[in-house]
């Protein structure tokens, strides 16, 4: 494959899709309720549905002139002449294709209705930067990362494999969407000036970086915060309680490297954020699987 196209998918993003569904799966595992067959579909429908709206977006931000090849962020692919931007919306929508296909598989496991909540899931891969009312212009992106990369891509993970809902899981599910939001906090802190000049309203843009940075410092207390209360009653509190320092260790880092760079400095640390977020749901994953095994 073309290294543009691998580009244009922005590996460095995926554990915003993968970390949801592995962190779900691993709470099935501990409850009893896991399942591969829908686990695996689940976590190949998040990646390729996350993949199409990174190509969306390289296409439609190239579109709407947030992108050009003079910005400080990662190459985009169409801006920079790489792909041509037929290709990148023909390519959009056979990635889209293909994870609907994946999602129809998950019918089998938890019944037809289903089908609407993949419709909606296509949808806003889309809506996130194109139609008329594109929401990563008008404000609403962190709130679209928050809804699909926790409460829905985490909630209706674990639903598939168990056909029932659960609190822990909804109090997982707020946690990975604050995480989740903290990968496009430093994606749109760095291109905050750029943003400005094409009328991308993103938060950051509204509210200044200042803000940014105290979100996303609270973001990473609060979903720890979440969290502990399902881990400490499953060992000693000194082991339940070393995946959160751990993680609260590289996201304080993270945090006081965001405030001390700009432009493409701080391109290391969108793909730090998302490392800290898949190191956590492996921390976190790791406490349940090893408790189950125990039991």
């Amino acid at each position: 494959m073309n290294k543009s196209w691998i580009s244009a998918a922005r590996p460095r993003t995926l554990p915003a899709s993968a970390s949801p569904v592995i962190a779900a799966s691993a709470y099935a595992f501990y409850d009893g309720s896991f399942r591969w067959a829908p686990a695996l579909l689940c976590l190949l429908f998040a990646l390729l549905a996350q993949i199409a709206s990174n190509m969306a977006n390289d296409y439609f931000d190239y579109v709407k002139g947030s992108d050009t090849a003079q910005r400080v962020g990662p190459r985009r692919a169409v801006a920079s002449g790489d792909i041509s931007p037929r290709a990148m919306l023909v390519g959009t929508f056979l990635v889209l294709g293909l994870a609907c296909l994946v999602g129809l598989g998950l019918v089998f496991f938890a019944g037809w209705w289903l089908i609407p909540v993949g419709i909606v899931i296509a949808l806003f891969a889309l809506a996130y930067t194109a139609g008329p009312y594109p929401l990563a212009y008008h404000g609403l992106g962190d709130l679209t990362v928050f809804l699909f990369f926790g409460l829905i891509a985490v909630n209706f993970t674990y639903y598939v494999q168990a056909l029932h809902f659960d609190m822990a899981v909804f109090l997982l599910s707020i946690a990975m969407g604050l995480l989740s939001i903290n990968i496009l906090l430093v994606n749109n802190y760095r291109d905050m000036e750029e943003d400005a000049a094409a009328n991308k309203r993103t938060t950051v843009v509204l509210f200044g970086r200042p803000f940014a940075r105290g979100w996303y410092l609270l973001n990473g207390f609060v979903a720890v915060g979440l969290v502990l209360p399902s881990l400490l009653p499953l060992a000693p509190y000194y082991e339940g309680s070393v995946p959160v320092v751990l993680y609260l260790i590289l996201h304080v880092t993270t945090w006081v490297e965001m405030g001390r760079r700009r432009g493409v400095a701080l391109n290391p640390l969108l793909g730090g954020t998302a490392r800290n977020l898949l190191i956590f749901t492996l921390l976190i994953s790791l406490v349940w699987i090893c408790k189950s095994v125990w039991l």
